[in-house]
């Protein structure tokens, strides 16, 4: 018996518990729909906005990173997902800023929300507490406050929907509704095939039985799904601890379609992921085809995976679940715990002794 099909090895390897917040994923969906809809706030703050900026690091930036790719062709406004301790030059009193800090505490988006409020930018945060929470009521900044007691990578629908429906509530996108349920429907059948008790093949063992002792490149369509290819690199980084890397099309095939030839003796443990959509340009679907062609000729291994559904809602989260799983197993595979993050840990405890300037 696979390691992955053996439920009391994958316990072990599993304190935490991971798979729980993955099978109940659902669940998480529908309760950011409510904190969402229960959201208060006044249209006219983003009334007159010229841009539209997201600041946040991690897990807490992959959500904005979702919401720019999914509204790109509904928003009429420039969006940015900033990730570091200060804010571009632009950033001013026409400015809709979203502080997003999962744990309220990430000393980076604490650093660019102080600067954010210099520059007089029209502020609203979201978070499961933390200082985030306490300079917001300090502010008297709109905040959104989310569930604790989660990673922060496990709680991405606490980061996308209550702030697509905030964005709503603003007048600047539309959120559907009926998007959110088809998304639903095809998180709840995708949790039947990929969890660890599914009969018949599962996808997501299949492909970490192929990442296993390899360096997975991850390459989607720039359009929409560039922060799928991103999502993929940073779950099979945090919960597998092994190196993954991404690029889009057709920018990858600019430059990294050339790096496809050095050292030799490497390209063998590499493989190629190509995060296929049905809404990809036809150009780009041209690409992807002789991409995985040529990669295929430096002898590393390709595979395609397809998104599901039929909105793009359920066709990005279709990816996204998929990736969750994919690098559950590969922890699994690695006898790695998928939860915890121990250097991450340790980085931040070495940050804590030294004291950043105002």
């Amino acid at each position: 018996m696979k390691i992955t099909d053996n439920i009391q090895e994958i316990q072990k390897v599993d304190p935490s518990k991971m798979q729980r917040l993955l099978e109940n994923f659902d669940a998480q969906l529908e309760e950011a729909l409510r904190i969402g809809q229960g959201i208060q706030i006044d249209p006219a703050l983003a009334r007159g906005a010229k841009n539209l900026v997201f600041t946040g690091l991690g897990g807490s930036a992959i959500g904005a990173d979702v919401i720019r790719g999914y509204v790109q062709n509904e928003i009429g406004l420039p969006v940015l997902v900033n990730r570091g301790y200060t804010l571009p030059g632009f950033v001013g009193p026409d400015t809709l800023l979203v502080v997003s800090s999962y744990s309220g505490n990430t000393e980076e988006t604490i650093s660019s929300y102080k600067d954010g409020k210099r520059r007089q930018a029209r502020v609203v945060t979201i978070s499961s507490g933390g200082e985030i929470e306490r300079m917001a009521r300090q502010f008297g900044d709109p905040h959104v406050k989310i569930p604790t007691g989660f990673p922060p990578r496990a709680a991405l629908g606490y980061s996308v929907f209550p702030l697509l429906l905030l964005l709503d509530k603003l007048g600047l996108v539309s959120f559907k509704k009926q998007e959110f349920d088809e998304t639903l429907a095809v998180i709840r059948r995708l949790a039947k095939s990929l969890g660890p008790e599914a009969s018949g093949p599962n996808e997501a063992k299949e492909l970490a039985d192929l990442f296993y002792g390899r360096y997975p490149l991850f390459y989607s369509a720039s359009d929409h799904f560039e922060a799928v290819a991103l999502r993929w690199r940073g779950q099979i980084e945090e919960n597998a601890k092994a190196l993954a890397s991404h690029h889009v099309l057709p920018e990858m095939n600019h430059n990294e379609i050339v790096g496809w030839k050095n050292p030799e003796p490497f390209l063998k443990d590499l493989v190629a992921v190509f995060l296929r959509d049905a809404g990809e340009h036809p150009r780009v679907q041209i690409r992807m085809r002789i991409t995985q062609e040529l990669v295929e000729k430096t002898g590393a291994k390709t595979v395609q995976v397809r998104s599901e559904g039929s909105s793009l809602l359920a066709r990005i989260f279709s990816l996204i679940y998929k990736a969750d799983f994919v690098s559950f197993y590969l922890a699994v595979l690695y006898g790695v715990d998928p939860t915890a993050v121990k250097v991450i840990d340790y980085l931040k405890g070495e940050l804590a002794k030294e004291k950043m300037a105002e």
